[in-house]
């Protein structure tokens, strides 16, 4: 079974309530790269009229993890992972349709095999970031991935 953004998006629906119903999408997914999408609009909103940072944290974070679950599968073992950091940097009011893409999936897979060789667990920054309609970045989201063979 392939991870696609669909399956992707009906995942969220029952495991992550929060982020469909702020309106986070899975656009796209490769072996490289991941694309999720969120509009602006009330429920996501803050009192500064943009969205909220805990949702382009989501957003951002779902970007990564998508890549890393996908890159598990792919390993045909099983393996925890986890978040244990994470850094942000916010450069531009997010309004509208922010577009957030993670291309580390080469950095999750060769860390997914150092864990499998050498039994140990492993941890790996992965980076999304956020950019507006015209392109133009709104953050920047650093996660700390804590990865481990179990059994």
């Amino acid at each position: 079974m392939d991870i696609t953004p669909r399956k992707l998006n009906a995942f969220m629906i029952f495991k992550l309530p929060a982020a469909y119903f702020c309106g986070i999408r899975t656009k796209y997914i490769d072996t490289n790269k991941c694309i999720v999408t969120v509009r602006y609009k009330w429920i996501n909103k803050n009192p500064f009229k943009s969205m909220f940072w805990a949702v382009q944290g989501m957003a951002a974070e779902f970007s990564t993890g998508a890549l890393m679950v996908s890159k598990i599968k792919a390993s045909g073992k099983h393996i925890s992972m986890l978040v244990t950091s994470n850094k942000a940097t916010f450069t531009k009011k997010a309004v509208g349709r922010i577009t957030f893409t993670c291309y580390d999936g080469k950095d999750i897979e060769e860390a997914i095999k150092k864990a499998i060789e050498t039994g140990e667990g492993q941890t790996i920054w992965v980076k999304s970031i956020g950019v507006n309609e015209e392109e133009l970045e709104v953050s920047s989201f650093n996660f700390e991935w804590s990865i481990k063979v179990k059994g």
